[in-house]
């Protein structure tokens, strides 16, 4: 069985727009007795399937969504584990991948199907029920779930796990549960089951009567603006939005998924939008009274959890290959290819155009806010730089054709208001599951999928310490990721929460605890941070490593990166305090009603202000 399912993925392709491309590019995995001398045979017997061994199983996953992101989608891996532990490793890559709509298979060992041996080791036993394994975890973050009980199941699961990995719609982790003894028995698979299947990626067009709708609205607004998401990218329609927006003039807010839809430097590129939104981009939303959402599922650090639309006029135009997505905020909405969408609605659009002098007060926002990033770039704190002059450097340094990748912590919100996005592939956030862990496993995956393009990952030292072992891989592999380790002394993002909170940074920092609690901020620096030297961690797992003190050493430090051919390290540590500022927006994390800190009462009466201006779109 396990023979077939190899024999079978090395057949899938993919073609779109007449290009032909294999659907997996290998696997990823770490062999144990679940999977060994199943699967594990099966990838001996077929070299040209290639079999990367990784050190965690949620990097594995990590590493194929990240390639997967980069490939547009047309491309992934599978990830293959052992039962137990190292299945229930791979749910959070399962999550991650899913959440951000992002194809990746998952192979994770089970128990034994014919039962006669149970509890085998590392099995989880119900009273209730037998057929039941830790495997059922993944039923909630996969988009499609199979347990392959006989051998000739294959026949069946595997077309409808390639259906759901290739839909633009449909697609996120696919499990296929593979009971140990089951991969090794054998059957008789009809030949054509293995001759090579293509797997046509359709460009749905929208319906003809609901694009004409889309384009009398737009006609009959004063102030449209357009959210541009991730499926903008990945329909490969950012030329398409250029065209459009050149023509219509109507000024667009990036997500963090569609950030590098449109050049930075367009004048009516308004940069982020939302909680973690430029100034721009939220002064014309909050006005706004057509939203076009393209390829957006409108996340609540998207909406500024509903608050960023205070047009009490607001209407909404969604543009999406998912219906569900489509239909939010009770828009229009038009299911369909962005890319094809977009170039119909142009054609039905010639000749609109805005008000000349909205499209001048959008160019005027662009130049602001880009005059706003130039200034936290140019910011020189000493004696630790700050977090927004470290991303100017990098910015500045990286070249145009680099890909940055990041995910969880206080730098995804600052990356999204500063990074000037040079091509779509230019900024690489996964913020649908902002999951601490998927930088280094990404940046994996991202240069696998693009060698020809310098990666420069972005981590904290609070996600290093989570996972980092990746960097193994990408040593073992001669694949070589530039790795930006900021060390902030602690979680730097949850801490400056914890303040606006009111909790005063309680338990984020990397401290000793004083008389058995870990303090706050308001200690100051009278308390004795942890001695953890990341340099030296860095270097035990194979990587060259550069330690930096000031800014010039960090440049420095990613010139010389740049100019050797092997992963690298840099060392830096910035401002625990020093943060750039939310602009006009906010988040909705609730605060405690009754609390006996004055500090968090206060942040309760602020709190209930701005849920008051969260809005319900309900026409």
């Amino acid at each position: 069985m396990a023979q077939a399912l190899i024999r079978f993925l090395k057949n899938q392709y993919v073609e779109k727009d007449g290009v032909e491309t294999p659907f997996f590019a290998g696997c990823f995995g770490i062999f144990g007795h679940g999977c060994v001398a199943g699967v594990g045979e099966a990838l001996l017997s077929n070299p040209d399937f290639p079999y990367y061994q990784v050190r965690n199983e949620q990097g594995a996953v990590h590493a194929a969504t990240a390639y997967a992101k980069v490939k547009n989608r047309l491309q992934t891996f599978a990830c293959l584990s052992s039962i137990g532990p190292g299945a229930t490793n791979m749910i959070t890559g399962a999550a991650t991948a899913t959440i951000n709509r992002l194809p990746v298979l998952i192979l994770p060992g089970d128990i034994f199907a014919r039962r006669n041996v149970a509890p085998v080791l590392q099995q989880l036993e119900s009273e209730h029920s037998q057929d039941i394994s830790v495997n059922d975890c993944f039923k909630p973050v996969s988009r499609y779930w199979d347990r392959i009980n006989r051998p000739d199941q294959l026949l069946t699961a595997l077309p409808e796990a390639m259906r759901v990995l290739t839909s633009p719609s449909e697609t996120g982790a696919v499990t296929l549960a593979l009971p140990q003894d089951v991969q090794t028995e054998a059957y008789d698979y009809p030949i054509a089951f293995f001759r090579k299947r293509v797997w046509h990626i359709m460009r749905n067009r929208a319906d003809r009567a609901t694009l004409q709708r889309a384009a009398e609205m737009i006609r009959a607004a004063k102030k449209p603006m357009i959210v541009a998401g991730g499926g903008v990218i990945y329909a490969d329609a950012t030329e398409t939005l250029c065209a459009f927006v050149d023509a219509t003039g109507i000024p667009v807010g990036e997500t963090m998924a569609g950030k590098g839809s449109l050049r930075w430097e367009h004048p009516l590129n308004l940069g982020a939008i939302g909680a973690t939104g430029a100034l721009a981009a939220n002064r014309i939303a909050k006005d706004a009274d057509l939203v076009i959402g393209i390829g957006t599922r409108y996340s609540d650090f998207t909406t500024a959890s509903k608050t960023a639309w205070q047009n009490p006029e607001v209407r909404f135009i969604n543009i999406n290959v998912t219906e569900f997505d489509a239909g939010k905020h009770h828009g229009l909405a038009v299911v369909g290819d962005a890319r094809e969408t977009l170039a119909e609605l142009g054609d039905l659009l010639a000749g609109y155009a805005v008000d000349p002098a909205y499209r001048a007060e959008a160019k005027r926002l662009h130049d602001a806010w880009d005059a706003e990033v130039q200034r936290i770039f140019d910011i020189r704190l000493s004696p630790l730089p700050s977090q927004g002059e470290l991303i100017g450097v990098i910015n500045e340094l990286a070249g145009p054709d680099a890909i940055l990748l990041n995910a969880a912590g206080s730098m995804p919100g600052d990356l999204h208001k500063l990074w000037r996005a040079t091509h779509p592939k230019n900024f690489h956030l996964e913020y649908g599951y902002s999951c601490m862990g998927y930088e280094i496993a990404g940046g994996l995956g991202a240069k696998l999928a693009a060698p020809e393009r310098e990666v420069f990952v972005i981590i904290g030292d609070g996600t290093w310490l989570m996972l980092s072992s990746e960097l193994v891989t990408a040593v073992q592999l001669g694949v070589k990721l530039i790795v930006l380790l900021w060390d902030n002394s602690g979680f730097k993002s949850i801490g400056s929460l914890s303040r606006s909170l009111g909790l005063d940074g309680f338990g984020t920092r990397f401290i000793e605890p004083k008389g058995g609690v870990l303090v706050g901020d308001s200690a100051g620096d009278a308390v004795k941070p942890l001695q953890i030297d990341y340099a030296m961690n860095a270097r035990s797992l194979g990587a060259n490593v550069i330690e930096c003190v000031t800014r010039d050493d960090y440049v420095a430090a990613i010139k010389a990166a740049k100019a050797v051919d092997r992963t690298t390290v840099i060392v830096i540590k910035n401002d625990r305090l020093y943060g750039v500022p939310g602009y006009e927006s906010w988040w909705d994390v609730p605060v405690p009603e009754v609390s006996e800190l004055e500090s968090v009462r206060a942040a309760r009466e602020e709190y209930e202000e701005m849920r008051a201006k969260e809005r319900y779109f309900l026409e």
